[in-house]
């Protein structure tokens, strides 16, 4: 066994036979902002055999604050965060496989990637995908650990699909805050004792130490001193339509997901295109309407008063109106 995870193997519930079993587990990790990029090094630390990221933004000046893995040249250089990411934790392990992936995440993109994946752990920022999330980890029968954080407050629940119930159930069961960081804000303690939580039952999972595994939901406010975990058992519902007697997960219908969205608290407004773009081709045409900046990603026009941005995948954002019939309209101006 490697020096490199000594301390790591000593802990006697992992041991040697433990690291071994990390080092050929692979992690899909959906999500690369503040929960992300510290549940990356995280598992890049640990050894993980295989990682894979999925994140369909790029690095702005606000991410800096909590969002551990990215520096200031990469907000310069509006490097998506899942390349970012990347390049970040090769220099940290080297031997772990890395797949970086700029794209939305939805039923169509995730399905393929589920092939060989031992856990996913969810670090997005917005329900929607997390029950397309919660839904392919059910049909798949792959385990996931949930995790939410705003302002000074954060939960995390640990699924297991055919044992817990799924996110459904517990939402059903729990009122959720309509609270964003980007509303309200967000201290990066919080972030750290989510991931914390998340990081300690992916160890678990990954070593096969299921007895140890946490059954309760999980919520605390650092700032206010409060700390809670609740069983969840018996929200389990036999009509859930995702982890029920009979499930028809209903989140991977195409008409349940969204192909235009406003991004919430962030004054920005996402619309997705089934037809990839040329960058070099669209940037060219796009430098007689304003200030155009590209990278290997991606494409950014300073329009109007708008910053409009379009990724290879098919995706814009329109940034500066939360109107989708202005966004649409400001898409059409610039892409016919």
């Amino acid at each position: 066994m490697s020096d490199r995870y000594a301390r790591q193997s000593l802990f006697k519930p992992i041991g040697e036979s433990g690291q071994q079993k990390i080092g050929e587990k692979h992690v899909l990790l959906v999500g690369c902002g503040a929960l992300g990029s510290a549940n990356a090094e995280g598992l890049v630390r640990a050894g993980i055999g295989k990682l894979t990221i999925i994140d369909r933004d790029y690095v702005e000046l606000t991410n800096l604050q909590r969002q551990q893995l990215f520096t200031e040249q990469d907000y310069l250089n509006q490097i998506p965060k899942a390349i970012a990411a990347k390049a970040r934790l090769h220099d940290i392990n080297s031997n772990v496989i890395i797949h970086a992936h700029v794209i939305d995440a939805t039923y169509t993109s995730l399905e393929p990637l589920l092939k060989d994946v031992d856990l996913l752990i969810d670090a997005t920022d917005n329900f929607d995908t997390r029950f397309i999330i919660n839904d392919l980890m059910q049909k798949h029968k792959i385990p996931w650990v949930f995790g939410s954080c705003v302002g000074s407050t954060g939960m995390s629940y640990t699924i297991l699909p055919n044992e817990t119930p799924c996110l459904q159930c517990i939402l059903d069961a729990t009122p959720i805050s309509g609270a964003t960081c980007d509303s309200v804000g967000i201290i990066y303690p919080t972030v750290q004792m989510v991931v914390a939580h998340q990081q300690a039952e992916a160890l678990k999972l990954l070593v096969e130490d299921d007895n140890a595994l946490r059954t309760k939901l999980v919520t605390f406010d650092l700032w206010n001193n409060f700390y809670h975990t609740m069983n969840m058992d018996r929200s389990k519902k036999k009509s859930c339509p995702s982890c029920g007697d009979n499930p028809i997960y209903t989140y991977l219908d195409y008409e349940h997901q969204p192909k235009t969205e406003v991004l919430c608290g962030r004054n920005t407004v996402q619309i997705r295109n089934k037809r990839r773009v040329s960058l070099e081709e669209l940037a060219n045409r796009l430098l007689t309407v304003g200030t155009v900046k590209k990278n290997d990603f991606l494409v950014s026009v300073e329009y109007d008063s708008y910053r409009v941005v379009f990724f290879q995948d098919g995706r814009t954002l329109i940034h500066g109106t939360n109107s989708i019939d202005t966004a649409k309209k400001i898409y059409y101006q610039l892409t016919g």
